[in-house]
Order: structure tokens, then C-alpha cells, then sequence
């Protein structure tokens, strides 16, 4: 049987067809090994089949989306977990199918994925705090909130903008860049890095490597998310490959803002692999 992984690792592999929402289901493997990946596609696609029935042949696409939110929202109650915002579960969407309470992320994978399913183009933006959504009409682009739906105008977009406004400022990117469809690379970046803080504030350091195993095999030269794997398995007492993943991002990059610190914990770990071996 091919090990959940692997079977990530496949999916991802080729940057212009990753399946995103097969792959954002895959991420909840690290929690239950044996989840069914097909099964939660099947849950989905009858909720999508469900609402296509409603839909005459020539509804317009600002129709749909009407008909979208009234079902999505209205119908089958998903919305924002306000209760407990910081679950991890928030982040896996077969839990949010089931209890229709996530995060605005895990919200806009299920909906675009029935919305992709009656005929609408919508698609995932990264923007800065807040995952948005957007669907071109006729009339122009239309930004919507995953949380309930609600339309977005210009100014609510700056306004949104605001927290991130010196961060903004220092990269000079205009408002416009900030609304590009996400690719499903980041997506899945974003939703993994979610889940790293939650589990870096917690301590959960088994849970951590599984993320970080992910974050690698999306970004495989990135030697920041290959110190963080280190750290979590020098968290999980495993000396001999915290130090191959610390050694390797201190030789790269000796000059690194922490790379004083890690050189301090080098000697503990050696230690530790010594009286391992």
C-alpha cells in the first residue's frame, strides 16, 4: 500500500495539474492514516450533484452564484468556526464537511470545488490575513468572502489591506497583484503553514514533522522549512536527523539571523547521537 506521503508527493508533482482539493483532503493523512481519500471526494461531489439538479440548463453565471451561497450558506450552514477559530481540525476538510465549520481557507476549497462542479470558474486568492475568492462575470471580477459569501468592494479590500499596510508599502505592490488567482502550490503552502503555527504554539512536535515533511516535498530547496524539520525532530529526540537538516541550512546559509543560536545546540545534539549510537 503506498504510504500517505508518497501518495501526496505524487499528486504535487506536476505544477500544472496538481487535483488541489484531492490534495488539501490529503493533508488530514497525518492525522488519520487511513482516510478515504475517495470517500470524502464522493461527500462533495453529492452536495455539488445535489444543487446542479436545482439549476436549469440556461442560468446565468451571476444566477448560479446566487443559488451557490443561498445553498452553501443558507442551506447547509457552512461558515467560520467562531467558537474555536484555532482548532487544527479547521484546516482538514473532510472535518469541515462534516461539522461545516472551518477557517475561511478550508471553506473556499469546498466551495470551489462545488462550484467548479455546477459550472462556475472560481478561484483562490492568497491575500494577506484572509483567504478571499473571486469569479469573473460579465459586469467584472467579483470578490467574495469564503466566510459567507458576501461580496467585497474595492474599498473593504483596502481596508483589509490595512494591518499589512507597512509590509505592503516595502514591496510596492499594487492592490491588483494582491487579488491573482492563487496557484495550487501556494495553496496548499498556506494551508500547511496554518496548521506549522498551530502546532509550533501547542508543542505537538510529531504533528509538526508531518507538516514539515509536506512543506518539503512542495518547496523541496527551501532551507528554512528544512531547519524547521531539524528543530522538530530535535524536539522529538531524534539527534541523528535534527543535525543533518540544522547542518545543512547552517551550511548554507552561516550568516542566517539565527544561526548563532542553532550553532549553540549543536554540541547537546551531537551528544545525543553519540549515546545513540
Amino acid at each position: 500500500m503506498i504510504k500517505p506521503l508518497d501518495y501526496f508527493a505524487a499528486l504535487v508533482q506536476q505544477e500544472d495539474s496538481i487535483p488541489l482539493f484531492e490534495a488539501a483532503v490529503a493533508l488530514a493523512q497525518d492525522v488519520e492514516p487511513q482516510l478515504d481519500l475517495s470517500a470524502v471526494q464522493a461527500d462533495v461531489d453529492t452536495l455539488a450533484a445535489r444543487l446542479r439538479r436545482r439549476l436549469p440548463a440556461d442560468t446565468a453565471q451571476v444566477q448560479k452564484l446566487r443559488m451557490l451561497n443561498h445553498y452553501f450558506y443558507r442551506e447547509l450552514g457552512f461558515g467560520s468556526n467562531l467558537n474555536n477559530y484555532y482548532d487544527p481540525e479547521n484546516s482538514y476538510l473532510h472535518r469541515v464537511l462534516k461539522t461545516r465549520h472551518g477557517i475561511p481557507i478550508s471553506l473556499a476549497l469546498i466551495y470551489i470545488e462545488i462550484a467548479q462542479q455546477i459550472g462556475l470558474e472560481v478561484k483562490g486568492i492568497s491575500f494577506p490575513g484572509h483567504f478571499l475568492m473571486k469569479m469573473s462575470a460579465p459586469s467584472g471580477e467579483i470578490i467574495l468572502d469564503p466566510v459567507n459569501g458576501s461580496s467585497l468592494s474595492r474599498e473593504e479590500l483596502e481596508e483589509r489591506l490595512e494591518p499589512f499596510v507597512e509590509q505592503i508599502r516595502k514591496a510596492g505592490i499594487p492592490l491588483a497583484d494582491y487579488l491573482q488567482p492563487a496557484p495550487p502550490r501556494d495553496i496548499l503552502v498556506r494551508m500547511l503553514r496554518n496548521l506549522k503555527t498551530l502546532f509550533i504554539e501547542r508543542e505537538r512536535w510529531q504533528r509538526l514533522l508531518g507538516v514539515q515533511e509536506r512543506l518539503l516535498i512542495l518547496l523541496p530547496g527551501d532551507l528554512a522549512e528544512r531547519r524547521d524539520r531539524g528543530l522538530a525532530y530535535a524536539n522529538l529526540d531524534c539527534p541523528k536527523t535534527a543535525l543533518q537538516d540544522i547542518e545543512a541550512y547552517l551550511a548554507q546559509r552561516p550568516d542566517a539571523a539565527d544561526a548563532e543560536v542553532l550553532r549553540q545546540r549543536l554540541p547537546r545534539l551531537r551528544d545525543a547521537n553519540r549515546r545513540l549510537n
